[in-house]
């Protein structure tokens, strides 16, 4: 598949090379200009005199569609070149149509992006073999890792488009995957800390991690400007954030301040439940909690769904939630109905404490659970059971359809503590 993958790219390329030299001739070369005769009457003599008009062909002539056509069959290596030609190719190439062009040409994938502190990697679910790291002449991720000083495994990441946000405490980052390049955005109002995030309808939403505020916060990408939409009912911290249908999900974590008397409690009652917000109706939704119990450790959406990974104390379970309020079209029940899925295949008996850590993200009608931090192995010797060949970097692949794990590539050992996110390019 890898080699076809090329081969389909070396032909574009060369296909484009071509098209652009026959749609778009040398304008320097007399040779390649349009002569068109004209012809006029004199009326003293009936005389007809012969004249020509050159015209000159570039390729700021030629009409949106066609150039969409062109633009759109180039590999990803040469995008970064493209938006740096011209304002104009710059704006055809961050449009809509483009990405639906590129999908139909089957140039755009499902990619999953795991960035840390040293580097970022790569891998395509339905492609890649393996992850890929960045070599010195990749054209979009080459030098990357040199222009990130972020701690990623407090980082919160959203996208938007084409684009993916990196949220810190205080700051916030924007990287194009598509031409490399990263620019500085206004960070949020409230310093946070291990809190929840995720895109809903084309915004950015923040909640959690705040000792001083409870604040909802939302961010427009095109005006780069964060206000305060909502004050959560409940103070979370080590949340997780997951945006379906129009409603920004915050979920899991432990409580911040309360009573003594209730803290206990209370702290049960988040780590096993999410709190719903509309975002078009500005308002809460009837909270939910997972069955069971549990602390929530990994969440993420597919399919109008929410996927939740909780840790028991002798056990791991999965659980769908239905988050389609539309008729629940797709299958999975109404709007709210929980579904126990079958558990990850991890040793039984594991309970996953702060030193394994796990990323889920979710691909079309997939759900990637990648381990970012610890070892299983570990973990296990310590309770006394002797299990290998589970250490560091485990990917596992949920299919939403026919409902069955399978074992993906392991994270590279240089990607340490990373924070994963999906994006089409």
């Amino acid at each position: 598949m890898a080699a076809v993958e090329r081969e389909r790219e070396s032909c574009n390329s060369r296909h484009f090379s071509l098209l652009m030299k026959s749609c778009c001739p040398n304008p320097t070369n007399p040779s390649h200009s349009i002569i068109i005769p004209l012809s006029s009457s004199n009326n003293s003599n009936n005389n007809k005199i012969s004249s020509k008009v050159i015209i000159k062909t570039s390729i700021s002539s030629l009409p949106d569609d066609i150039l969409y056509e062109i633009l759109a069959r180039v590999p990803i290596s040469s995008l970064p070149s493209i938006t740096a030609v011209c304002r104009r190719w710059g704006h055809l190439v961050s449009s809509p149509s483009f990405c639906v062009l590129r999908r139909h040409h089957r140039l755009l994938h499902s990619t999953i992006f795991a960035f840390s502190t040293s580097t970022v990697s790569t891998l395509r679910p339905f492609v890649d073999v393996n992850w890929k790291l960045p070599s010195e002449n990749d054209a979009v991720l080459g030098s990357l890792h040199f222009q990130f000083h972020t701690d990623f495994s407090h980082a919160r990441l959203a996208v938007v488009g084409r684009k993916v946000y990196i949220i810190t405490r205080s700051s916030a980052l924007v990287f194009d995957p598509w031409t490399g390049l990263v620019k500085t955005r206004s960070g949020p109002l409230f310093p946070r800390k291990r809190f929840a995030a995720a895109a809903v309808c084309g915004r950015i939403y923040v909640a959690g991690g705040s000792l001083r505020a409870s604040d909802v916060e939302e961010y427009d990408p095109h005006a780069d400007e964060w206000r305060v939409v909502a004050q959560a009912p409940r103070r979370r911290y080590g949340c997780v954030g997951v945006g379906v249908d129009g409603v920004f999900y915050i979920i899991g974590g432990l409580m911040i301040g309360g009573a003594s008397d209730t803290r206990a409690a209370e702290a049960r009652v988040c780590a096993s439940s999410m709190d719903l917000y509309d975002v078009s109706a500005r308002g809460w939704l009837r909270s939910r909690a997972v069955p069971g119990g549990g602390c929530v450790v990994a969440a993420c959406g597919a399919e109008g769904c929410v996927y939740v990974l909780a840790s028991h104390a002798v056990e791991l379970s999965f659980w769908r939630f239905n988050g389609r309020r539309k008729g629940g079209e797709g299958g999975g029940g109404a709007f709210g109905e929980w579904c126990r899925m079958r558990s990850p295949p991890l040793p039984a008996q594991v309970r996953l404490d702060g030193t394994v850590k796990f990323s889920c993200v979710g691909v079309e009608d997939k759900v990637v659970l990648i381990q970012v931090m610890g070892c299983i192995d570990d973990l296990l010797r310590r309770s006394g059971r002797n299990v290998r060949g589970y250490k560091e970097g485990i990917v596992l692949i949920f299919d939403c359809v026919s409902e069955e794990w399978n074992r993906g590539p392991d994270l590279p050992e240089l990607v340490q503590r990373a924070a994963c996110v999906c994006v089409d390019c």
